[in-house]
């Protein structure tokens, strides 16, 4: 990989970045420019994006034309889109070769709302295929689709998945904010691993209409970003109702500000006795509460509550394996080239295993297997024990003590938040003499997106921000 000399444009925030392209300081075009130009430099050897869009610098030059009055949110601000998002004119495959010919007419709802706040799609972002719910074992960031992702970091560093391109895109400055999608860590794991901000949202503040699903009691869009206060500006364009979401339906939109001096009150719960944390991860979650030590933080060590019941009934995928039939033939009976059904997928694969079975389908094998029926007695049962350990019993057995949000070590807690469906946030932690990037998980309770990230905010100026490969 060439190394290169980063353009100052490249050193902006997406805060920074739009202001500065709102009032004229910088033109969409030129910001465009920049950013192709050092995508095509290190993609070939990053491979975190399958498509670039052809029409990016045009749309760029049509957002130069516009008055400063009607310059948006997002005015001239590249981003990436995770490549089982539907981007009008740009082929979705999530990460499948099954689906290379499948170009969507119509936007997203998230990213039609970007487009009319002035952002730029930059392209497609590679990810792991099928959102790594294809079987067990797959490599983080490998698609039969985009190849093997590397991290910017070091090329045998994980990326992280399921949105591997994109927390690789950010953290090599390919685009200045990305969009990923989680079910159960695919946000907080590739910003994790990359360094950078992941914000999961609270499960149906975005809606998820022309998205590759998994599960809809567990999937939502997010931002991946430099900052918190990047990650609070997108979320606040792509969030809201959508039509044909009902969980965006039913889920309001709160105050997604990021407001200063929130640390100070704050009650912080600290996971310190997690099981599976290795040495790194608890050097970071120690570096991060001595620094809040000096700030004289409010902290508390916690256990979760439901631990021992978690660890005794083991990870279940059972409603992930049931829902993921469902949903993906609903998605998928829209596609008019390629597969129409999880079966058509399973047959398509068994007959190229060559270039599309490199690490199997036994997740499809075991999804195809259920009935995909949400009346079935054993998903319900498993839906209802998910909810009961993770949110009932769980997180908000400890919120209910005052908490304003749980820090876990490395991303240890994502599937709890996830199963819960409560908003998380991967945020970089850095102790003294590491090299290579870790950080810890923040959860907070459902709709308390804007605190949650208000305090991130504040923690991560106080940690020193995010850094950047040399790259």
């Amino acid at each position: 990989m060439t190394l290169t000399m980063p353009d100052p444009i490249l050193d902006l925030d997406v805060c920074s970045l739009a202001a500065a392209t709102r009032r004229g300081d910088l033109t969409a075009s030129e910001v465009t420019r920049t950013y192709l130009t050092r995508l095509h430099a290190l993609n070939p050897h990053l491979r975190a994006v399958i498509t670039v869009n052809p029409d990016a610098q045009r749309s760029a030059d049509t957002l130069d034309a516009l008055s400063e009055p009607r310059r948006g949110p997002l005015h001239g601000v590249p981003v990436l889109i995770k490549d089982n998002i539907d981007v009008a004119g740009l082929p979705t495959t999530a990460g499948s070769r099954l689906l290379l010919e499948h170009v969507p007419a119509q936007d997203a709802p998230l990213v039609a709302r970007l487009r009319a706040a002035g952002a730029v799609i930059l392209g497609k972002a590679n990810m792991t295929e099928w959102a790594n719910f294809m079987t067990v074992g797959m490599s983080n960031g490998y698609s039969s689709a985009g190849g093997q992702t590397l991290n910017p970091w070091g090329d045998t560093l994980d990326t992280g998945g399921s949105s591997s391109g994109s927390g690789v895109a950010v953290a090599a400055r390919l685009c200045a904010a990305a969009i990923g999608t989680e079910t159960s860590g695919s946000i907080v794991s590739p910003a994790h691993q990359n360094g950078v901000i992941g914000l999961k949202p609270t499960l149906g503040l975005v809606p998820r209409t022309g998205i590759v699903p998994i599960s809809h009691s567990q999937d939502t869009a997010g931002p991946i970003t430099r900052s918190a206060r990047d990650a609070a500006l997108i979320l606040s364009v792509i969030a809201g109702p959508d039509p044909h979401d009902e969980a965006s339906r039913r889920r309001p939109v709160p105050d997604l500000r990021v407001r200063s001096g929130v640390l100070g009150g704050a009650h912080l719960g600290i996971i310190r006795d997690e099981p599976h944390a290795t040495p790194a991860e608890q050097a970071a979650l120690d570096h991060l509460c001595a620094r809040l030590d000096s700030l004289n933080v409010t902290r508390l060590d916690v256990t979760f509550p439901t631990r021992q019941e978690l660890n005794a009934s083991g990870w279940n995928l059972e409603v992930l394996e049931y829902e993921f039939r469902g949903d993906l033939n609903a998605y998928l009976a829209g596609v008019t080239h390629g597969p129409r059904s999880l079966q058509e997928v399973i047959d398509a694969n068994d007959r190229d295993p060559e270039r599309l079975l490199r690490y199997g389908q036994t997740l499809l094998h075991a999804a195809q297997g259920t009935r995909g029926d949400a009346s079935e007695t054993n998903y319900r049962r498993a839906r209802t024990r998910d909810l009961d350990l993770t949110r009932t019993r769980g997180f908000d057995q400890l919120f209910a003590r005052g908490l304003d949000i749980l820090i876990f070590p490395g991303i240890h807690g994502c599937g709890l938040a996830a199963k819960a469906g409560y908003p998380s946030l991967a945020l970089p932690v850095t102790p003294p003499g590491t090299d290579t990037p870790g950080g810890a998980l923040l959860v907070a309770p459902a709709g308390q997106d804007g605190r949650l990230l208000s305090l991130a905010s504040e923690l991560n100026r106080e940690l020193g921000g995010v850094r950047f490969p040399a790259v």
